[in-house]
């Protein structure tokens, strides 16, 4: 049964959406797509759903205690954070907003996936700094297991790219 959030529910959700991602911290728990619901369970009592870019990411442990923190400081004295696996995080809940994020930040954001399908691996990564598309592959991980680090051959800068899952 779905229900319709009230407004203290949607006020502490926009709080813990509003929480910076650890190793991104150019977005938003939103932005990025991990938060997925928050519920009152009773006077004082939120239990919140957060699903990791991947099984076993360890920044999960500070994206839980940042929204303990948050949720406590506005007043909600027993905060739970459960980390949900399924449905699986992908590529394609970073929102729009938080793509031109990453792109100004310098990372090179997902290409999307579309609906129900893989990548085509047709498409090229396009530089941040540049715009070229003409780009080297330098390592499959960079500074996070999420991201790719690669080369524009065209302005010869490196940069992360966000890989698609």
């Amino acid at each position: 049964m779905v229900t319709t959030p009230t407004p203290l529910e949607e006020e502490l959700r926009a709080l813990a959406g509003a929480v910076p991602d650890p190793e991104l911290p150019v977005l938003t728990l939103s932005e990025l797509g991990v938060l997925r619901g928050l519920q009152l369970t009773g006077p004082g009592r939120v239990e919140v759903e957060l699903t990791p870019t991947y099984t076993g990411c360890p920044a999960i442990e500070t994206m839980s205690a940042d929204i303990e923190r948050v949720l406590r400081d506005h007043g909600i004295p027993e905060v739970e954070v459960r980390t949900v696996l399924s449905p699986a995080w992908s590529t394609d809940d970073i929102s729009a907003e938080g793509r031109a994020k990453l792109a100004e930040f310098g990372v090179a954001p997902p290409r999307p996936g579309g609906p129900g399908g893989p990548v085509p691996v047709s498409l090229g990564i396009r530089c941040p700094h540049c715009g070229s598309t003409d780009t080297t592959l330098l390592s499959r991980f960079s500074s996070t297991a999420c991201k790719a680090l690669r080369r524009c051959e065209a302005c010869r800068e490196p940069f992360d790219h966000f890989k698609e899952l």
